[in-house]
């Protein structure tokens, strides 16, 4: 599963999946530029290892993520993987939800892809290559009760998703839906380590699974990868 010298830039990199991966990727010699809102955990990460740099940034915004792009051309004269991680969710009753709450989740689920993406396309199409990965989540697939927001979001993003391999496919650019269940994560209420998710799928089953589906032959693309702990019914 060769990624050196990849460039790969991940949203959402300062905890979780988005930090387990970005760990991984690097220490299998990929470059890797990591953004996140949370400057301190984000610094934190790029102290671990050499290969990381990190760029604070709001992911709904197009300043910021233009600046993630440019600083990776600026490094590495390249981009070969764009991993949409950012993201979040508020699980409520919808005449519980708030417009706030509402607009604050799609911003970084649903415009957040778009605006990383789109920063990112131009070079991705002039170099006929590249590689668009969106973490969504298997209820991209699904709906539950409480779940009226996040579950929105996660089919807008496979919407998006749709539209784009239609796109950019042409260019040598693959998109890869990633969709999975439970990961024992801080995302949920009880956090990360909590003995009720001891078995779920870690973050490191998540970063794993990343490095794989970017570091398929050039001939072949991972169009969705559905993964889910033993333990949930699906």
């Amino acid at each position: 599963m060769n990624v050196r010298d990849k460039v790969v830039l991940i949203s959402g990199a300062s905890r979780g999946i988005g930090r387990a991966t970005a760990l991984l990727l690097a220490q299998n010699g990929a470059n890797v530029v990591a953004t996140a809102r949370n400057a301190e955990d984000l610094k934190s990460l790029e102290l671990e290892h050499p290969g990381i740099v990190a760029v604070p940034g709001d992911v709904a915004s197009e300043a910021d993520m233009a600046t993630v792009v440019q600083t990776a051309l600026d490094r590495f004269g390249k981009i070969d993987v764009v991993i949409n991680n950012a993201g979040y969710g508020v699980f409520k009753n919808v005449d519980e939800l708030t417009v706030t709450e509402w607009d604050e989740l799609m911003a970084t689920n649903v415009k957040g892809t778009f605006v990383l993406t789109k920063a990112a396309l131009p070079t991705l199409k002039a170099q006929g290559s590249g590689h668009v990965v969106v973490v969504a989540s298997d209820v991209a697939k699904r709906t539950f009760a409480g779940g009226s927001l996040y579950t929105a979001s996660k089919y807008a993003q496979e919407a998006f998703m749709g539209a784009l391999r239609k796109e950019v496919r042409s260019f040598g650019i693959k998109v890869t839906g990633v969709y999975s269940g439970l990961v024992d994560s801080h995302f949920h209420a009880k956090g990360h380590g909590h003995e009720t998710s001891k078995n779920w799928l870690k973050n490191e089953d998540m970063a794993e699974s990343m490095l794989f589906i970017i570091s398929r032959p050039a001939h072949v693309v991972v169009d969705e990868f559905m993964i889910h702990p033993l333990s949930q019914e699906y």
